[in-house]
């Protein structure tokens, strides 16, 4: 009976939808009234009211909406959403100041003359249009009242303009910032906390180890990660369609002819093209700009599209009126000035020490103060000038609305399908399929794609991306990012506005489009472009690290940047590692070699010792690099034989695992059912006959495992066991190798702060004849904590601590205290002697040393990875890599 419901929600949420009730109510309506009528039904034939539902009842799934509710808005953490009515505030601000107007007319004129130069203008603004605006509707409507004609005008062919006009519209769902990657942002948030449980589950039950390695653990991404993970794909789907327009006027010149500009290129256009294209190239860098610095979150980058956006719209109203740009020139100012302040000055007011620092506070308050003026300025004259900033927030406020209600009435939707098993059928029917993750993956990809034809990207993002995104994202043996697959889910919602019936892009170009252009030929027109989508999908499937590179390169080149100790980064490290030996190894064993040669012989034992054990430790690494490439080419070589038969096995583990999970849920019925129990007798009796078929099926997928199993995998095991082993032994090899280095290089280099508290350390001799015992107390605390800050002062620190608790005690010993003093200025002295000699001998050689190793067995040691490494890692890390061996 759970099936009969949950097609029962489908067909009263597709027949609401259908008959064009509103998205916000069909969604949580269907699933209410599922869930009563469900709950009516138990109680009627079956005298309980969860009796037709997968597990649960109704009011803990009722409850369960509620929750869900509850989580889009007041969760702390979850802001991602906060960003929608800033970019959806900036996109209609920019629509409603004619900036497309603009840049149409320009880039027509500007790319007429070549081949199909109206259609690669109307897509070159489309992709301006998508990174500053990203509003379809008003977007296609522009481009359709603006360029449609003169294309038609010029004997273009109806199908290739309109089709580009559509097709270039919808680029603001791709190329950031979008609104749908913001919302598949924070669905993917919660798929992948499911997915991190779910892949968690399958390693303990797979290995029987508690913890899972953190490696291993699914990526998270955030619409930050979002925004850049779609910044090159946008750009190769901007680039397919410029190809294709440039290449069908070269094959069809009557249908795409070049059109020359009446005009002159010359220094007054150029003025024209750069006062066109400037302001919205420079929004887009300061939105995008500041999310790929780091500079601004996605939230703060929303807030600073928004004041451009005014603006921008500010100057563009008053086009006519004397002044019209000095509320942009004054802001442009402030803003130059208060960067060149925060380069050179640290603006806190509770920290002013010099005049410098004063000068530099008044200068950004000065600053400010103008940006403030120019955003106020700018602000009037919107609101004053045919009422656009009025007509501008009541627009934001219906579209942010719009969004945030189907995202509560999705949640509901969301709990209703858990509630009759939809979700554990979805899965099933995927893991059941043949060619494993890639098949899933390309099922979900056409069932997404089939439901544009029908739906918009709002409501496929809500219902579609919670119930197959912790599958997709949990499966080990692709093991892909969080963001890869938002992205490569957005690309495919993207074709929801072109493909017929219900492409919104084609009924905006229908309501401005001439009568004279037949609706067939908008419908012929989009088919090139969504294949060329198609064909964009399939290059960044194919090629991940278009999405994954920007997001890892950002993270590794930040000021947070993940330290190199850092368990995902080690893989690509060592492989990075490897790649240097191979090339640098012999100059790397001769500056072992170097190093080892050294005079060591006036350095403290301790430090001696250790420093020698780390030469050891560097050579020794070089053979466990290759020990480890040795082991790696030994799994491969075994895994070729082992991958097929632990498919096999562990997908029959996993139904057993499924038939364990029934059967425990029955059994909790049958042990709450009887009389004044919470089930009846009756339904006790049907779960107890459940268990038993359930127990038959499980025996059966038993003895389906092949014999050799056991044997097969703890020798797969042992060998990947091998690899695992190499690995480690390297890591704690190059830790053993270079710290002792890092350590006597920061003591030798702390001889000046050590010469430095002379004076404090051989006062106190002085101090302990005229002080009285609590005062001379705190000042030796005062001189131990000089000694506690220097790079290897434990000893003479020691001996002060001793002479500050012979006066400490009841009974003052200044004897003693006085000896402690004395041992303390005797090991200061050797302390000197041998860090100055050092400083000047063997610091030097010792720096060359750490240069020759620093980026290969000292790589772990660093702070935070170099230039250098970090762009080879974000590449790295850029390609999935199949773990499902280790599961």
């Amino acid at each position: 009976m759970e099936l009969f419901f949950l097609a029962l929600l489908v067909i009263l949420m597709a027949g609401a939808l259908g008959s064009g009730f509103p998205v916000a109510f069909a969604l949580p309506g269907s699933a209410i009234l599922t869930i009563g009528i469900a709950a009516l039904s138990g109680y009627l034939f079956a005298g309980e009211t969860d009796a037709f539902f997968s597990h649960g009842g109704p009011s803990q799934w009722l409850s369960a909406g509620v929750t869900n509710f509850r989580g889009v808005y007041w969760e702390a953490e979850r802001d991602t959403l906060i960003a929608i009515p800033l970019f959806v505030f900036m996109g209609i601000m920019l629509q409603r100041s004619k900036i497309a107007e603009d840049l149409l007319v320009t880039m027509a004129q500007l790319f007429g003359p070549i081949p199909g130069g109206l259609g690669i203008s109307v897509v070159f603004v489309g992709a301006l249009l998508a990174a500053t605006t990203g509003i379809v509707g008003a977007t296609v409507v522009a481009m359709g009242l603006i360029s449609l004609p003169a294309m038609l005008r010029n004997n273009y062919s109806p199908s290739l303009a309109t089709g580009t006009i559509a097709a270039s519209g919808t680029l603001g769902q791709i190329i950031p910032p979008s609104i749908v990657l913001i919302i598949l942002a924070d669905q993917l948030a919660s798929a992948v906390d499911q997915a991190g449980s779910i892949r968690q589950t399958l390693y303990k039950e797979s290995t029987g180890e508690l913890s899972m390695p953190s490696d291993f653990a699914v990526t998270s991404t955030s619409a930050g990660e979002m925004f850049l993970g779609a910044f090159l794909p946008g750009l190769v789907l901007v680039g397919l369609y410029m190809l294709f327009i440039m290449g069908f006027a070269i094959l069809n010149p009557k249908s795409a002819p070049a059109v020359h500009y009446g005009g002159k290129f010359d220094r007054d256009f150029l003025v024209k093209v750069v006062l066109t294209l400037f302001p919205p190239l420079a929004l887009i860098f300061l939105v995008l700009g500041s999310i790929i610095a780091g500079v601004a979150t996605v939230n703060q980058a929303g807030a600073i599209g928004a004041i451009g956006a005014m603006i921008m719209a500010g100057y563009r109203l008053s086009d006519g009126e004397k002044g019209k740009y000095t509320p942009a020139i004054l802001a442009v100012l402030a803003l130059l000035a208060i960067a060149l302040v925060v380069s050179f000055h640290e603006i806190n007011i509770k920290r002013i020490d010099t005049s410098a620092d004063l000068i530099g506070l008044i200068v950004a308050l000065i600053a400010v103060s103008l940006l403030l003026l120019a955003i106020f300025w700018s602000g009037w004259r919107t609101l004053k000038i045919q009422d656009t900033l009025k007509g501008v927030m009541l627009e934001t406020a219906k579209t942010s609305s719009l969004v945030f209600i189907i995202l509560l009435g999705a949640a509901m939707l969301t709990s209703a399908f858990r509630a009759f098993g939809g979700e554990e059928l979805v899965k099933e029917f995927l893991q059941g399929l043949p060619g494993g993750f890639w098949m899933q993956f390309l099922i979900v990809m056409l069932v997404i794609f089939v439901l544009g034809f029908f739906l918009d990207f709002i409501e496929i993002a809500v219902v579609v991306v919670p119930i197959v995104a912790p599958i997709l994202l949990a499966d080990p043996s692709a093991n892909v990012t969080a963001v890869w697959l938002g992205v490569m889910i957005g690309l495919n919602i993207q074709t929801s506005f072109l493909t017929p019936p219900f492409g919104f892009a084609l009924f905006y170009l229908r309501g401005v489009a001439p009568a004279t252009v037949k609706t067939t030929a908008m419908y012929k027109g989009v088919i090139a472009f969504i294949t060329l989508q198609l064909v964009a999908l399939g290059i960044v499937g194919f090629y991940p690290s278009l999405v994954n590179y920007l997001p890892n390169r950002s993270s590794l080149l930040s000021e947070t940047a993940p330290p190199p100790l850092n368990p995902r980064l080690q893989y690509c490290m060592e492989n990075y590692v490897q790649e240097q030996f191979a090339e640098n190894g012999a100059d790397i064993r001769a500056a072992i070699q170097t190093a080892k040669a050294l005079d060591l012989s006036y350095v403290p034992e301790d430090l001696r010792e250790d420093l020698a054990e780390s030469f050891d430790k560097a050579e020794e690494s070089l053979t466990l690099m290759s020990q480890i490439a040795e082991a790696e080419a030994a799994v491969a070589v075994a895994a070729v034989d082992y991958r097929p038969l632990h498919v096999t096995v562990r997908a029959i583990e996993r139904d057993i695992r499924r038939i364990d999970e029934r059967i425990t849920d029955l059994e909790l019925i049958v042990r709450r059912s009887g009389e004044g129990q919470i089930y009846s007798a009756a339904r006790g009796e049907r779960a107890t006959r459940q268990i038993e078929d359930l127990k038959t099926d499980r025996a059966a997928l038993v003895a389906q495992i092949p014999a050799a199993w056991e044997d097969t995998h703890s020798t797969f095991a042992k060998i990947q066991g091998a690899e695992n082993q190499a690995r480690r032994d390297y890591r704690r090899a190059v830790d053993d190798a270079y710290e002792p280095l890092g350590e006597l290089m920061k003591v030798i280099s702390d001889v000046d702060r050590l010469a430095a508290s002379e004076d404090a350390l051989r006062g106190l001799a002085q101090e302990l004849e005229t002080m009285e015992p609590e005062a001379f107390v705190e000042r030796v605390t005062d001189v131990r904590g000089i000694f506690s800050d220097i790079e290897g002062a434990r000893d003479v620190r020691s001996a002060v601590n001793d002479a500050r608790s012979a006066m400490r005690s009841r009974t003052p010993d200044r004897e003693a205290a006085r000896a402690a003093i004395a041992e303390a200025i005797t090991l200061f002295e050797a302390d000197m002697a041998w860090r100055q000699r050092a400083k000047q001998e063997l610091l030097p050689q010792l720096m060359a040393y750490n240069d020759a190793i620093k980026d290969t067995i000292g790589l772990r040691g660093q702070p935070a990875l170099p230039r250098e490494q970090a762009l080879y890692v974000a590449a790295c890390n850029s390609s999935h890599r199949d773990v499902s061996l280790s599961f």
